[in-house]
């Protein structure tokens, strides 16, 4: 049984971790299965965003397996890997499209760290999230001590790390964790829509603004607004004035479609 499965509908590829068993656990050969399966998205031009998601209802991923970590502590290597064949959230940022999380049920601890390497989150009712490093005492290797205090504040980050409580869909959303929250039955359709709109966008130009957007996320404002001007000044000295026209024409036909 394949632990990762892709499908595709034109340019929207969804990625499934497939062991609702074991709460779509990390194990060393899921986390393989991971990488290689972005790799082979990443190298595909004709794919434009992707949606990851879990097997089932109860679980998005419950983190590494903790099964495996406990028969062999060498395991624990994983929580540190640089590589992405050992790191799932390395193997999520080898792709340039957007990867819109749809988390199904919970995100725990390591999951809880992948499902913050995805670009945009929806959640179904069902999610609910947990940072549980402080109570199994191993500490954030694959980022979420930095990445979560800078999306939710730093007061309801170290409440969330300190404790292991868990945090429901919806409270989530109110704290600007996921986007959106639906039911069960709706969420990877609402998922695999928002992907299909960001893939009817010029794919150049899409690749081209995420990667603007989280490398200039990770420095001082200051910086970030250097690396913008910088950026735009090389882009838009390429653009014709024709094709300005033409995307122009082609935003407001948009606008009337998608008014009615």
């Amino acid at each position: 049984m394949s632990l990762v499965l892709v499908t595709r509908d034109d340019a929207v590829a969804t990625v499934t971790l497939n062991r609702p068993e074991a709460m779509n656990a990390l194990s060393r050969a899921l986390r393989a299965e991971l990488a290689a399966a972005m790799r082979d998205l990443a190298a595909d031009e004709s794919v434009r965003a992707i949606v990851l998601t879990g097997a089932g209802t109860r679980a998005f991923t419950a983190g590494l397996d903790l099964k495996e970590l406990g028969a062999d502590t060498e395991n624990l290597g994983a929580a540190n890997a640089e590589s992405a064949d050992e790191n799932p959230v390395k193997a999520i940022e080898l792709c340039p499209q957007p990867v819109i999380g749809a988390i199904n049920g919970v995100a725990i601890t390591g999951g809880f760290e992948v499902a913050l390497a995805c670009d945009i989150l929806l959640a179904s009712t069902n999610a609910r999230f947990a940072d549980t490093h402080a109570r199994v005492g191993v500490m954030p290797g694959w980022g979420l001590s930095q990445k979560l205090s800078r999306i939710i504040g730093i007061g309801r980050a170290k409440e969330l790390s300190l404790t292991g409580n868990f945090l429901g869909a919806e409270e989530a959303r109110d704290w600007g964790l996921v986007n959106r929250v639906v039911a069960p039955e709706e969420l990877l359709p609402a998922a695999q829509a928002l992907a299909r709109d960001i893939a009817s966008a010029d794919p150049v130009m899409v690749r081209r603004y995420k990667a603007l957007i989280d490398e200039g996320y990770a420095l001082p404002f200051g910086e970030g607004m250097a690396l913008e001007q910088a950026r735009s000044t090389a882009a838009n000295r390429m653009v014709s004035a024709d094709e300005v026209e033409a995307r122009r024409l082609a935003v407001m036909a948009r606008g009337r479609e998608r008014a009615g």
